[in-house]
């Protein structure tokens, strides 16, 4: 680090400073190394100095070992080395994997001193020649645990460790004292160390989570090669010796399959006995309920705040709509008003002007004239405006009695030419109309339709409403069934003349409408002589009937009667009958051939569309 130049020093350049070069260098050291171990292992250099201090520990306890000889070392069998506990053979069944290698060389040292077949026989004992001696089992002990490798799978199937999962009723009485220990015993197993533990019953949702998701996902290290049945290096060929490899490999995932089980199993049961899990659960359960109340209250709001706007609008709407319709009354109050005071102008006008007329004696001299001349006033009391009788009364009142018949003559020739125009004009348009009607109409369209022809046409456009299914197929063979005057209409042939008759001005529609009501009247009570005495038959008996047309309520009542009564009823009719209301039994056997004729209508026009449509 450069000093910092004092006031009265002064500063010299000697020389240019090099440019820098990138050099490219390569860590090496124990320090670098030590940095690699904690990269690997994914921890901090704070964790590498403690486990720095607990190495340091470790030696100063080597220092103070001991050792628990085993009760038994004499007389363990050397050929089944592979199932004793190599910790305590060697003195060291209270640490066993908690063991250092110096401690485990140590505890060797030390046996080998006393136990050594040296030793043994010079002071004087027995010794077993060979591997059948108890001392191989502490050359076997030593063996396996000085090997990293196979000490590892000695340790991943340790005869002392408890592999036993508690029960849900243990777990759920006890949580935290039966489940702590478990998982602690268990975490030996990880292969990441310092996993989390536990924890208490005022953990958070975190820690809780970190926990479990931990286990269930839980990287085991125990591998089960120790217990191998089969040792490859005894095979006798290369294919026996593949044979006892992949024996063992399928007994090694058999063994670690169930050790998986075996913690998931122990993680599932914690899970479920966990008061903690039940305690988020509610604690969720009282959010979401919470939440969901909150959004029901905001939506009750909203709903209320859009009701209370649509009132306002639905009485801003009444109250514009009452003012508009006041507003519309007082303009119709006024407009009557005004139309009265007119009418009373114009009726006290035309009274005026017969008053006028009638002193001057309708400026005739004879009676016949009078008449005439009386009918010609009412013309024009009839045809002129208020204007134009004021105009005419004016006249009248000022002039002589020449001068006033003079007037009241030109406003009648006034009146009549625009009554003679008025003539002439409906006359070409009904000409029109029938030209029209002669151009348009083909094959029986336009000629050779009677009177009779036109009242059937109108009877069937009221029988077979708009809607109806072919209509005007339906209208045209209806006509051609009760037609009499032999002509057969098609369904263009009924269009054009419907078409034509609602074009026919008013008075040669009552005309039409007054024929045929005569002609009704004319069939229906022009009864020959011969049979004024007659009896009624059961057909048509009682009482003219009700003509008025049928509801429809009354024709449901018909058509229900009709299904309760069937045609071998005793007095059918009658029954039907006193079923409809106001209704007699002619006008329900009427109505029922109507119907049937309607209905044999309906399908022989049917026929025919089908029949086109196939052609």
């Amino acid at each position: 680090m450069l000093l910092e130049a004092r006031d009265d020093d002064e500063t010299t350049v000697f020389k240019a400073a090099a440019a820098s070069v990138q050099v490219l260098v390569e860590p090496v050291g124990r320090w670098f190394e030590a940095y690699i171990r904690r990269r690997s292992r994914n921890v901090s250099a704070s964790f590498q100095e403690l486990e720095e201090e607990e190495e340091s520990s470790e030696e100063s306890e080597d220092e103070e070992l001991q050792l628990e000889e085993h009760p038994m070392l004499r007389t363990l069998d050397p050929k089944d080395w592979k199932n004793q506990d190599h910790y305590a053979v060697l003195g060291l069944p209270h640490l066993r994997y908690k063991a250092t290698q110096k401690q485990i060389k140590a505890a060797h040292k030390s046996i080998v001193l006393k136990h050594h077949p040296d030793k043994r026989k010079a002071a004087g004992e027995q010794i077993v020649e060979g591997d059948n001696d108890y001392f191989t089992c502490i050359t076997k002990a030593i063996e396996i645990l000085s090997d990293p490798v196979k000490r590892r799978a000695f340790d991943s199937v340790d005869p002392t460790f408890d592999n036993s999962v508690p029960s849900k009723s243990e777990g759920k009485e006890s949580f935290f004292e039966v489940f702590a220990p478990v998982f602690e015993r268990n975490a030996r197993w990880s292969s990441k160390k310092h996993g989390p533990s536990l924890g208490t019953m005022d953990s958070s949702f975190e820690e809780v989570d970190n926990f479990y998701s931990f286990w269930y996902n839980f990287d085991s290290w125990r591998e089960f090669s120790y217990l191998d049945e089969e040792e490859k290096e005894k095979a006798e060929c290369r294919d026996e010796r593949r044979w006892i490899e992949k024996q063992n490999r399928a007994s090694r995932a058999q063994r670690k399959k169930e050790e998986m089980n075996r913690i998931r199993t122990l993680v599932d049961t914690a899970y479920s006995c966990d008061p903690r899990i039940k305690k988020f659960k509610e604690e969720e359960k009282a959010r979401k309920e919470a939440e969901k109340k909150a959004k029901a209250e905001a939506k009750k709001k909203e709903q209320e705040e859009k009701e209370r706007v649509r009132q306002a609008e639905l009485e801003a709407a009444r109250l514009a709509k009452e003012k508009e319709e006041e507003e519309a009354r007082q303009a119709a109050q006024q407009a009557k008003k005004e139309k009265e005071i007119q009418k009373k102008a114009i009726k006290k006008e035309r009274q005026k002007l017969r008053t006028t007329c009638k002193n001057w004696n309708y400026f005739a001299d004879s009676e016949a004239d009078s008449v005439k001349m009386m009918e010609e006033v009412e013309k024009l009391c009839d045809r002129l405006e208020l204007t134009s009788l004021q105009s005419l009364n004016e006249i009248l009142a000022s002039a002589s009695k020449e001068d006033s018949k003079a007037a009241v003559e030109k406003q009648v020739e006034e009146v009549n030419a625009q009554l003679q125009k008025e003539k002439d004009a409906e006359v070409q348009a009904r000409q029109a109309a029938r030209s029209a009607e002669q151009a348009s109409g083909g094959g029986g369209g336009g000629k050779g339709w009677n009177e009779d022809d036109l009242q059937l046409l109108i009877k069937a456009v009221n029988l077979f409403p708009a809607g109806t299914n072919a209509r005007w197929e339906v209208i045209a063979n209806y006509m051609n069934l009760h037609s009499t005057s032999g002509m057969k209409r098609t369904a263009k042939d009924v269009i054009n003349k419907a078409k034509n008759l609602q074009k026919l001005d008013p008075l040669q529609k009552d005309e039409i409408n007054r024929k045929a009501y005569e002609k009704f009247k004319k069939e229906h009570t022009s009864v020959p002589p011969s049979i004024d005495n007659a009896l009624p038959s059961e057909r048509f008996d009682g009482s003219d009937g009700n003509a008025a047309p049928w509801t429809t309520e009354e024709q449901k009542l018909l058509e229900q009667a009709l299904k309760t009564y069937p045609v071998n009823t005793p007095e059918r009719w009658e029954k039907i009958a006193d079923a409809v209301p106001e209704r007699s039994k002619k006008d329900c056997m009427k109505r029922y051939k109507e119907l049937v004729e309607m209905v044999k209508a309906k399908k022989a026009a049917q026929e025919q569309v089908a029949a086109k449509n196939k052609k």
